[in-house]
């Protein structure tokens, strides 16, 4: 049975599209012709459209989030005495999480490179005064759970996340999960974290993999990160439907985020506009689909 939850529809072939003799293959994606809206249930954009009637953007721009430290072997701990004593929060968060890797089938959560230089780029349009960043073991849950977190309209989360279909309340971002001093701590926003956050952003990004998904529940809709995250007061989300690649990755956001910051366009706008600068490179890798299409932008279109 087919999923649209998951469905990349802007991939899927357009039919009203001819080919011709000059055509390289005989295939167009709806994308070249179409915008392509996704919304997690008509109940939730209505119900969201009321709460947000009349809100005013924040003041400041860009919030980013990066490169969190998951593992003890990471070279950014070396030289540090690890610290393997945590309290019982601590110890329950790290088996909720493990038991989230669990129904993934994940072990780790390997470091994520390209996404420092993915926030780096996108920190290079905006002032610094209109800014805010996280990087290494400030990449954390207290960062990412900070009342001033709530004055910026793009908030940026370059890391693990992840929807959990079989245990949706276990879905959640990984976040830095040792501090400075090689001491593990708490790294696991958790969906129920999510649901308390006040994040009245234009647009939050969950730049990681699947960020997309979750549980569909009758009668509800798609149960997960997006829920959480407008419920939390995201206007629309910018989320992934599978596991996307690093570099490629990057390279979308650097194009989505020029777009909206240089361009002035709206996130569903700016998204397509982006994703046919992939396609339309035709010498490169990128733009095969597998690449550029696995983002999605749900929430207000308008």
């Amino acid at each position: 049975m087919l999923n649209l939850y998951s469905t990349p529809c802007a991939t899927l072939p357009d039919l009203n599209h001819t080919a011709t003799d000059e055509d390289e293959v005989n295939y167009q994606p709806l994308l070249i012709n179409h915008e392509i809206v996704h919304l997690p249930s008509m109940t939730a954009i209505a119900t969201q459209r009321q709460a947000l009637k009349g809100r005013k953007s924040a003041p400041k721009t860009l919030a980013v989030l990066a490169d969190p430290v998951f593992s003890a072997d990471d070279p950014r701990l070396q030289g540090k005495s690890l610290n393997a004593e945590n309290d019982l929060n601590f110890s329950l968060d790290e088996s909720a999480l493990q038991r989230a890797a669990n129904n993934l089938n994940r072990e780790v959560w390997p470091r994520l490179p390209g996404t420092r230089e993915e926030a780096k780029a996108i920190l290079q349009m905006v002032s610094p005064q209109s800014s805010l960043q996280a990087f290494d073991f400030d990449a954390n849950f207290n960062w990412a759970t900070k009342p001033d977190l709530s004055q910026y309209r793009y908030v940026h989360f370059a890391t693990h996340g992840f929807a959990d279909p079989k245990n949706p309340e276990l879905s959640g971002i990984v976040l830095s999960l040792f501090n400075q001093a090689g001491e593990p701590e708490r790294g696991y926003l958790r969906l129920g974290d999510i649901f308390n956050l006040n994040l009245p952003a234009d647009l939050v990004v969950l730049s990681a993999c699947e960020t997309g998904l979750g549980g569909n529940i009758n009668g509800e809709g798609l149960v997960g990160l997006t829920r959480g995250l407008m419920y939390a007061g995201a206007e629309r989300l910018a989320v992934s439907l599978w596991k996307v690649d690093d570099n490629a990755t990057a390279q979308l956001m650097q194009k989505f985020y020029q777009r909206m910051l240089q361009n002035g366009e709206a996130p569903n706008v700016a998204l397509r506009q982006a994703q046919l600068q992939m396609w339309e490179q035709k010498e490169d890798k990128w733009r095969n689909p597998y690449f550029w299409s696995g983002f999605i932008v749900q929430g207000e279109w308008r």
